[in-house]
């Protein structure tokens, strides 16, 4: 049976607050009753929990994560780079999802009333940018992943959209394609704007479609472009999940990539190099995304002030079969 501090308590004749400020050098305890203590806690092998510890000097030394949902493909890379950090720095990890919508910030909020962690790194679930804003002015530490154009009150690290569509346009313009289709994201995130921002000051005259950054609106897309009988000779599909679909449609209809239309996608997932043919993609350093927030929240936590403004990582064209 685990040694509790109770036993501790009762064996060396004081109280648990004692006992805890032993445990934490927080002084008010005399030389001979630390010295009993102590010794209590050798012979019974106490050992007390880093969270105990932690909340007695007033630091949890856990860092919490919010995200919308663990199926993204990108989430498990940026994931990742949120880990590695953290624990390098003897921190835990608590992870949030929005799943259940307002059930789940519900709990959320309850954990951050309890001082479960110390601060908190967010790729923001839809509607929660006021909440998290208010939470950031009453105290806790927040760093943003990827502010959608946002620009909160707050930290974040972003990554340079505007020039990862401009590369896209150069490339499908070096390679003789003049007419392209751009199927964006939904319209009211800032990064799909700043992609096609990117893409129109390179190449201004395009066909625009607005996708939802799923495989199937993709595939539905480029099927009624199809059967609409628009021309085109290349295709910059806003993520890589709807560059799939695009693909997909391309290949039921007889289009063959990248002879007849050219596809470039965007993220760089892991499956971009396994589709047929293999994606031309713009790269967004995931896991260094993760990486930077991680280590700007602990920064933070130790001191050191935050940057006024966001934290810029480039992206990267990455050239595959799709479009070379």
């Amino acid at each position: 049976m685990r040694v509790t501090i109770a036993d501790v308590a009762r064996e060396a004749g004081v109280s648990k607050t004692t006992v805890s400020r032993v445990i934490n050098t927080k002084g008010e305890v005399d030389r001979v009753t630390a010295a009993r203590v102590r010794e209590v806690i050798a012979q019974l092998g106490y050992v007390p929990s880093s969270g105990a510890v932690g909340l007695a000097r007033g630091s949890s030394r856990t860092v919490g994560m919010l995200v919308p949902s663990l199926t993204w493909p990108w989430m498990g890379e940026l994931l990742q780079g949120v880990v590695d950090t953290v624990e390098a720095a003897d921190y835990g990890l608590l992870l949030f999802t929005c799943n259940r919508g307002a059930e789940s910030v519900q709990r959320f909020t309850s954990q951050v009333s309890a001082r479960a962690f110390d601060g908190l790194v967010v790729v923001e679930p839809e509607n929660t940018l006021g909440h998290l804003t208010d939470l950031h002015r009453d105290g806790l530490p927040i760093v943003l992943i990827d502010d959608r154009g946002h620009h909160p009150a707050f930290p974040s690290v972003v990554t340079t959209n505007h020039e990862g569509g401009a590369s896209a346009a150069r490339h499908l313009l070096a390679a003789g394609r003049s007419q392209p289709v751009v199927l964006t994201g939904p319209q009211h995130f800032g990064c799909v704007r700043d992609r096609l921002g990117g893409f129109r000051s390179v190449l201004p005259d395009v066909h625009v479609v607005e996708g939802d950054f799923t495989e199937l609106g993709g595939r539905l897309a480029m099927e009624q472009l199809l059967s609409e009988g628009v021309t085109f000779d290349s295709v910059f599909a806003h993520n890589d999940i709807s560059a799939t679909g695009v693909l997909r449609a391309l290949r039921a209809a007889g289009r063959r990539v990248p002879d007849d239309v050219a596809v470039v996608g965007f993220d760089d997932i892991p499956m971009a190099e396994h589709t047929e043919p293999p994606l031309t993609t713009v790269r967004q350093p995931t896991r260094r995304m993760g990486e930077t927030a991680a280590r700007m929240l602990l920064s933070h936590l130790g001191g050191t002030p935050v940057p006024d403004g966001p934290a810029v990582l480039p992206t990267e064209l990455v050239v595959r079969r799709s479009a070379p």
